[in-house]
């Protein structure tokens, strides 16, 4: 025979120190699920307005004169270390899907959505940064992008 004494109950102190804790890892679970359902709709639009790149967080629109387009080019990563990504300053940095503020091994500071670091357009701009975007037809993007920069 045994007894059995049940501890005295918390009352509503515990509660009040769970519940937040319970809420922010419930918000920082959202913002996984946001990041990685938005990894799989990242896109890079060309428009009248300029080129407009749609990713969580660090989209954005850059205005045709701040594109130095004369400049544009298809780079592989891998093969020109010069502009590899060296240091995530403010992004999200994970195998193959790396968006956001990055310095580069030259020193330059990169906007960058690469996921494939064979298949990216590097296009300098006049606000102190270069953007990376991978997508599957580089030359394609850097031939619409001198399109429709010529037309606006």
């Amino acid at each position: 025979m045994k007894d059995v004494f049940p501890l005295t109950a918390p009352g509503t102190a515990a509660l009040w120190v769970m519940l937040p804790i319970a809420a922010l890892l419930l918000a920082g679970l959202a913002l996984i699920v946001a990041l990685a359902a938005g990894s799989r709709r990242g896109a890079v639009e060309v428009s009248a307005e300029g080129l407009r790149l749609r990713v969580p967080m660090y989209g954005r629109t850059i205005p045709w004169t701040s594109l130095e387009l004369g400049a544009a080019r298809v780079v592989d990563l891998t093969a020109e270390r010069d502009h590899g990504l060296k240091w995530r300053t403010n992004g999200i940095g994970l195998p193959r899907y790396n968006v956001g503020w990055f310095k580069l091994r030259n020193g330059d500071r990169a906007l960058a959505a690469v996921t494939d670091p064979q298949r990216v357009l590097m296009v300098p701009t006049r606000e102190g940064f270069t953007l990376l975007v991978s997508v599957d037809d580089p030359q394609r993007l850097a031939e619409s992008l001198r399109r429709h920069a010529g037309g606006s």
